[in-house]
């Protein structure tokens, strides 16, 4: 997420990143805020900052960029920058990492449901103390759609500006091109059906241009480019409501596959034939992980191996409780010279406390 605040009107501009571990998301924060600097690894919830003057001798806004890294597994941080009081001025940019097709479906449903799940309720929180402001966050939900737009009736925009960028495309493009054909489709669908720009981008300085040109207008109120790429060939660049459910078209599968899929809606019948092509890993694989400590993804091996040796310390100040003697002789060994026992007489339990 970032904020950008005006310190001299009190405007405010917000927007918030979220991704599955991708890297190059923070390289493009870098481009944006003009930062010759290294990227490196995002951990959990992180904030930076940039400033911009509009012209000379004019207040400068300022972005406050608030990067939540560690995919699905710290939706819980969402509720920390975004609040009623911020709420009317974020935007929302969803980076998705286009080189492991099987893991984009899951991890894009799951971002944007838990955030338009949050940002829900703080509308309705909102909606309780200003509902003049509600009316005209629901209003402006429509803003990229315009009146006469055949879709209209046919999406629903989420409740605060959206821009699905997808990453590595330098490794996207070498993919068998129906394969690409589906992926590109798919996301399609998704920003257009929640009011969404979409948007590829890898390491070319070129597609990291067009990046920062979006990144500045949500943040700064730069004009909106007009430009429009749905060439599935090549790097697409849709700017939101620029698109149509004509120029889409059906999901990539065979008509008569179609009634078997058994959809409830649109979006559900475009995940079933997404899944057919790039089923998701197994629930284990992408189960959250609820302690960042036990997280994979920041793994240090010194520090891991510390910690290993203090929750075992910790097991072991536990008090364990034992009921025969012969499984006190199989604790023991494993215990070492590093224990008092106590035992109390007359019971049938005996209670092991360390002293350290």
């Amino acid at each position: 997420m970032i904020f950008v605040r005006d310190g001299y009107n009190g405007r405010r501009w917000t927007l918030r990143w979220k991704r599955k571990a991708v890297k190059g998301k923070t390289t493009i924060i870098l481009r944006c805020l003009d930062r010759d600097e290294p990227a490196k690894p995002t951990l959990a919830l992180e904030y930076t900052y940039g400033r911009r003057a509009k012209g000379h001798n004019t207040p400068k806004d300022i972005a406050h960029f608030w990067e939540l890294g560690g995919g699905t597994s710290l939706l819980d941080l969402i509720s920390i920058p975004i609040t009623s009081d911020t709420l009317r001025t974020f935007s929302i940019v969803l980076v998705l990492d286009l080189s492991k097709p099987n893991d984009l479906w899951p991890t894009m449903e799951s971002l944007l449901q838990a955030t338009k799940d949050h940002v829900d309720k703080v509308i309705v929180k909102l909606g309780k103390t200003n509902s003049k402001a509600m009316s005209e966050m629901r209003q402006k939900m429509w803003s990229n759609m315009q009146k006469d737009h055949p879709d209209r009736e046919l999406i629903d925009p989420f409740p605060i500006p959206l821009v699905i960028i997808g990453s590595k495309y330098d490794i996207f493009q070498d993919f068998d091109s129906e394969k690409r054909k589906v992926i590109c489709k798919t996301l399609r669908f998704v920003a257009h059906y929640y009011g969404a720009s979409l948007m590829f981008t890898s390491k070319s300085e070129a597609l990291l241009l067009k990046i920062r040109g979006v990144i500045n207008q949500l943040a700064f109120g730069i004009d909106k480019s007009k430009s429009i790429c749905v060439d599935q060939n090549k790097p697409l660049f849709i700017t939101a409501g620029l698109d149509s459910l004509c120029q889409i078209g059906s999901p990539p599968v065979p008509e008569n596959d179609i009634g078997k899929l058994h959809a409830h809606s649109p979006m559900e019948l475009w995940k079933k034939v997404y899944e057919k092509l790039f089923p998701p890993k197994s629930i284990n694989t992408l189960k959250a992980v609820k302690d960042p400590a036990r997280d994979p993804q920041y793994a240090e091996s010194e520090v891991d191996e510390m910690r290993i040796q203090k929750d075992q310390m910790q097991s072991i100040r536990e008090v364990i409780c034992i009921r025969s003697w012969s499984s006190i002789r199989k604790v023991l060994p494993r215990l070492g010279n590093k224990l008092s026992l106590i035992l109390e007489s007359n019971s049938t339990t005996v209670h092991l406390f360390l002293l350290f």
